[in-house]
């Protein structure tokens, strides 16, 4: 019996944490993005390990999936409120570019059947384009965003809400 009782007890409270979850305040838009980069670093980690071309056209297509939405709602939402509190004229425009070249190796890979050095070399600049552009982000525009006076409580309610009319359009298409 008294084994019992402390695991039940950590349950509990596990679950009342799970149930009212969906209740809490959303993170900071800040804290949305780095968690969107954190899971496509991840998966291009798996895409790397993988040696299955099932595996990875599946990685392949969440990872276009992700970057896709994530950048969408960076240029609706996060990017003019940031240039417009940072006047900025540098960082929120190399950002864009910086989707752009993204947008282009996503159009080069998505649909496509993974096979050759050419598709991985894609998937591989794709990752190394990635990184570079979170880095930037996550190490100068992140912190002077921060600093900036901008409500990311209310950014982070408008890019969660984004982010959701977009992942149900895309279900909605397969």
């Amino acid at each position: 019996m008294p084994s019992t009782t402390p695991r039940t007890q950590p349950s509990r409270k596990t679950a009342t944490r799970s149930a009212a979850a969906p209740r809490t305040k959303t993170p900071d838009a800040v804290a949305l993005l780095r968690a969107d980069h954190k899971l496509v670093s991840e998966l291009f980690d798996q895409f790397e390990k993988s040696r299955s071309t099932a595996k990875k056209k599946q990685l392949v297509a969440q990872i276009c999936l992700e970057l896709t939405v994530h950048a969408q709602v960076e240029e609706e939402i996060f990017y003019p409120e940031v240039q417009a509190a940072l006047k900025d004229k540098e960082l929120v425009p190399e950002a864009r570019v910086e989707h752009q070249s993204i947008k282009d190796l996503i159009a080069a890979v998505e649909g496509v059947e993974p096979g050759g050095e050419d598709y991985d070399a894609k998937v591989k600049v794709m990752s190394e384009w990635v990184k570079h552009h979170v880095k930037e982000e996550q190490n100068e525009m992140f912190p002077k965003a921060k600093k900036s006076g901008l409500d990311m409580a209310e950014l982070g309610e408008r890019i969660a809400q984004r982010k959701e009319e977009l992942l149900a359009q895309e279900q909605a298409k397969h």
